[in-house]
C-alpha cells in the first residue's frame, strides 16, 4: 500500500496546466485525403471542422472560409480516426534489465517511466488505448484526463485476475522466504481458486478504479512458470468474472495461448482473446458463433521470439517459451482472418518497446489481413470492443481524435509510421515540421 501510494503520488507531482493550447473557437482540418473507417474506403480531399473536442462538420472538398475556425493545412496528407490500441502495458517495457528490476524499483520508478511511455504512445498516433494489467495505469489515466501529462486516453484493468501459480500470480518466482513474507496471494491481489474469490477480484478492482477486467486464462510466455499455454480457469470461474462484471458495466479480455483455456474464456462469455496463440477450428467456431474479439498482439510475438535467442535476455524457464509460443502468433492471426474471426488491433506493447505500436499493422498486412481491414481494427472495431460509439471515425458529433501522415496507408501500409498530426478531444499535440 505504501509503494502504491508513493506511485500516486509521483503522478500528482508531475501536475502541470494542462499541456494541449485551449482550442481556438474551430479548427478547420483541411485534408487532403480522408479514410473513413465504416467503409474501409479511401475519400478524396475533405475539411473536417472541430468545434468543443468534438467533430462539427465533414465537408466535401477544401471548405475556403469557415468562420471562427484556426486552419490546418493537411492537403498532402491522408486523414483518418485516431487509433486505439487495444493491448498495452504503459507501466513497464521489456528489457534484459526486467525481472531483476521487480525486486529492486519501486512503483515510483515505474510510475516515472510511465509518463514518457504515454507521451510516445499518442504521438504515434494512438489516442486511445487499453491498459490490460498494471497498478500504475488507472492513475495514470487519469493524471491524463486532468490534463496534466501528455498520453492517450486510457481504458485501464488495474491487476489482472489469475488463478494461483498462473500468469497473473505475484508470487511466481518467489524463494521461501519472500513467499513467506509476501503471504499466499488472494482476490484482493488478484489471484482466485473459486466462484466466490472470482466475483470478489472483480468487486476488488471496481473498488480499485478500473474500467475493464482482464483475466489470464492460460499460461503466459513470460511468466516466471514452466507452462505457457495450460488452462487455469474453469468455465464456471470464468462465467462468474463475466457476469459479475456485467454488474460495473464492463467488459472482460481473456489472455489466452492454449487451446482448451481459450475454448473455456469463449464459452464463459469474455468479449476478447488476447494473443490466442494456440487457436483450433473448434475455438475459432464459437468465436464466431458467440461474437468474440480477436486481439492478435503480433508484435508481442516477433518481439519475445527475436529476443529469445538472445543467450541471458530471458530467464531459461521462460526462453523456451518465448521461442516457440512468440513465433506462432503472426500465423494464427492469418488463419483467424481467412476464417472470418473478427479481428481488433493490439500489441502488447510494454513486451515491445512503446511508441512503436503502428508496426502491427504492417505485420497484420504481412499475415494477409488487406491494409484497410487493419485500418478499421484499430478505429471502429476497437471502439466496438471498448463498447463506446463516439470514437473510431470522423463523423459530425463524434470525439475529435484526428491524425494524418504523409502517402497513402492503403498503398503502402508502411506510411502508418510516418504519422505527424496528431489532435485528441480537438486540441493538437502533434504537427508536421514544414
Amino acid at each position: 500500500m505504501r509503494h502504491r501510494l508513493l506511485a500516486v503520488t509521483v503522478l500528482s507531482m508531475l501536475a502541470v496546466p494542462t499541456f494541449a493550447a485551449d482550442a481556438p473557437a474551430g479548427t478547420a482540418l483541411h485534408c487532403g485525403k480522408l479514410f473513413d473507417s465504416r467503409s474501409g474506403k479511401l475519400l478524396g480531399a475533405h475539411t473536417v471542422v472541430v468545434r468543443n473536442g468534438k467533430v462539427a462538420e465533414v465537408l466535401a472538398g477544401r471548405a475556403e472560409a469557415v468562420a471562427d475556425a484556426t486552419s490546418i493545412d493537411l492537403s498532402d496528407r491522408t486523414c483518418m480516426a485516431g487509433w486505439t490500441d487495444l493491448h498495452v502495458h504503459l507501466g513497464q517495457q521489456s528489457s534484459a534489465q526486467s525481472y531483476s528490476e521487480g525486486f529492486r524499483l519501486d512503483p515510483v520508478d515505474f510510475a516515472f517511466r510511465s509518463v514518457g511511455y504515454a507521451e510516445k504512445t499518442l504521438l504515434a498516433g494512438f489516442t486511445s488505448v487499453r491498459d490490460l494489467g498494471g497498478g500504475i495505469s488507472p492513475h495514470l489515466r487519469d493524471a491524463i484526463n486532468q490534463g496534466q501529462l501528455k498520453g492517450p486516453r486510457i481504458w485501464a484493468a488495474g491487476k489482472s485476475i489469475a488463478t494461483t501459480g498462473g500468469h497473473g500470480d505475484p508470487s511466481n518466482g518467489l524463494n521461501d522466504q519472500l513467499a513467506h513474507l509476501v503471504g499466499p496471494p488472494g482476490p484482493t491481489e488478484g489471484v482466485i481458486n473459486s466462484i466466490e474469490d472470482a466475483r470478489q477480484a472483480v468487486r476488488q478492482r471496481y473498488k480499485d478504479g478500473s474500467d475493464v477486467i482482464k483475466i489470464t486464462a492460460t499460461g503466459g510466455v513470460l511468466s516466471y512458470a514452466k507452462s505457457g499455454d495450460a488452462p487455469q480457469f474453469t468455465v464456471d470461474e470464468v462465467k462468474a468474472v463475466v457476469d459479475t462484471a456485467k454488474d460495473y458495466g464492463y467488459r472482460v479480455a481473456a489472455h489466452a495461448h492454449g487451446e482448451e483455456g481459450m475454448y473455456r474464456a469463449v464459452a464463459g462469455g469474455v468479449t476478447s482473446i488476447e494473443h490466442g496463440s494456440y487457436m483450433s477450428d473448434r475455438v475459432m467456431a464459437l468465436m464466431k458463433q458467440k461474437g468474440t474479439w480477436y486481439v492478435p498482439t503480433i508484435s508481442a510475438g516477433r518481439f519475445v521470439a527475436e529476443k529469445a535467442k538472445i543467450d541471458g535476455y530471458y530467464p531459461e524457464i521462460v526462453r523456451p517459451k518465448a521461442a516457440r509460443i512468440g513465433a506462432m502468433i503472426q500465423d494464427t492471426a492469418a488463419k483467424a482472418h481467412r476464417n472470418g474471426v473478427r479481428i481488433a488491433f493490439g500489441t502488447d506493447q510494454g513486451v515491445g518497446p512503446h511508441g512503436d505500436n503502428a508496426r502491427e499493422f504492417l505485420y497484420m498486412v504481412e499475415a494477409g489481413i488487406p491494409a484497410a481491414k487493419a485500418l478499421q481494427a484499430a478505429t471502429i472495431h476497437a471502439a466496438e470492443v471498448l463498447g463506446v460509439d463516439d470514437q473510431g471515425v470522423v463523423e459530425a458529433g463524434k470525439r475529435a481524435d484526428i491524425i494524418a501522415m504523409p502517402g497513402d496507408p492503403l498503398a503502402d501500409i508502411g506510411n502508418v509510421m510516418k504519422v505527424d498530426f496528431v489532435m485528441k478531444d480537438g486540441a493538437v499535440y502533434r504537427t508536421p515540421v514544414r
